[in-house]
């Protein structure tokens, strides 16, 4: 044990990149309290998410297939009210802490209570969070992992969707999006080892299938990060493209396994959600109005300020400069552009999550493109900017929060 908390693991920049995922936390501990210290109760949302929830946990039915409430339409008894875009797994994640609670869950003590519904999503936005943090450090350097960390950290949208502050709790699926993707490229890096490779990289396989699992149970919709994770293993790794797709094929069986274990192994029940899920959705309408692209642009900036500036620079500087164009910054850069496309396809609740999940790889594109203009001639001149680039996002985000009325 001694020997694994060592400097080289938990140094000055391993505090420091704690310290800014603390403050992440803390700010999304902030707008929950200030949602729940109002006492408006459970929006609609968050209360068909609990009682659903709980009725599954009570082996009372599968949560959103279908829901509660919801009356077959005449002309086709089988059509009730299911949920088309997310399995069961959102339920029953804001749910299982609820199972804990000694009372009952009554208005006296809802101030109390209703954070419990709140703690996984807090902790999905932390492991996303450090999860970025992991992976901008191997395609960025020290320097890059933190300025993608920063971006994170203080971004409105990503504390938004990890308080679940009014809107849906799509940072579950926008984590198991970033898993499935980098760990199909770090599994493809390893097949270039000398070893069995598939016994070997069984935890690999395995963590692979949990990151589809996640990502289209939360989102079915998401079920494109699974070809998307293929074409990735068969690019960085072409020399062992069976092996690749043995480990696909073992990773997807897993997933689907998972999935099948979120409806707690009724057939029917995720036979009739299978047969109602929205697994694609998309639209191509959409890329003719003018005023889609302006609600993408205005998510983008909304999700992080800084990027108003930064990403401009970086797309500049990535046109421009050979040398940034390598593997660590085009990959990132590419996929960000396919879930920007995919949220532009799915116009109505899909959207919302794809454009979601485009964010932090909007973010170690940027820090991979800044790390590099920093091993220029004009470092001095460059750190300058980027930290008064930070320093103003940092302020301007701190204070905007603290502007949040309750509610």
């Amino acid at each position: 044990m001694r020997s694994y908390f060592t400097r080289e693991r938990f140094g000055r920049l391993q505090w420091l990149a704690g310290s800014l995922l603390l403050a992440f936390l803390l700010q999304a501990v902030w707008l929950v309290h200030l949602e729940l210290s109002a006492g408006h109760g459970l929006e609609v949302g968050e209360g068909s998410r609990i009682a659903e929830g709980l009725k599954q946990w009570h082996r009372q039915g599968t949560a959103g297939a279908p829901y509660l409430e919801s009356t077959p339409r005449f002309d086709d008894p089988e059509s009730a009210d299911f949920d088309r875009q997310h399995s069961p797994l959102p339920y029953l994640v804001s749910t299982a802490p609820l199972l804990l609670w000694p009372q009952p869950l009554n208005a006296d003590s809802a101030a109390y209570w209703l954070w419990l519904p709140r703690f996984p999503f807090l902790a999905v936005g932390v492991f996303l969070g450090a999860s970025l943090w992991y992976v901008a450090r191997r395609l960025c350097g020290n320097t890059g992992g933190l300025i993608a960390l920063s971006f994170y950290c203080f971004s409105p949208s990503l504390i938004q969707a990890s308080a679940t502050w009014h809107t849906e709790p799509e940072i579950l699926a926008v984590w198991g999006a970033f898993g499935a993707v980098f760990t199909a490229i770090a599994v493809a890096h390893t097949l270039y080892a000398p070893r069995e490779v598939v016994l070997w990289n069984w935890r690999r396989i395995v963590l692979l299938g949990v990151s589809f699992a996640i990502a289209v149970g939360a989102q079915f919709s998401l079920v494109v990060v699974i070809p998307v994770a293929l074409a990735l293993l068969l690019y960085v790794a072409p020399v062992r493209k069976r092996a690749g797709a043995v480990i696909w094929i073992a990773s997807s069986s897993l997933a689907v396994l998972l999935l099948f274990s979120f409806y707690f192994f009724h057939p029917g029940a995720f036979a009739r959600s299978m047969g109602h899920a929205d697994l694609w959705g998309a639209s191509w309408a959409g890329f003719a109005v003018k005023g889609v692209y302006e609600h993408v642009a205005a998510q983008v900036s909304r999700s992080c300020p800084a990027l108003i500036v930064a990403l401009p620079v970086a797309v500049a500087t990535y046109a421009c400069w050979p040398r940034t164009r390598y593997f660590g910054n085009s990959a990132p850069g590419l996929l960000a552009l396919i879930f920007l496309f995919l949220g532009m396809a799915h116009p109505h609740v899909a959207g919302a999550g794809f454009l979601l999940a485009a964010i932090p790889f909007l973010f170690i594109f940027v820090a991979g493109v800044f790390a590099d203009l920093l091993e220029t001639e004009y470092r001095t001149l460059v750190s300058a900017v980027i930290a008064g680039l930070l320093l103003a996002y940092v302020g301007w985000s701190v204070f905007n929060l603290a502007k949040v009325p309750p509610g």
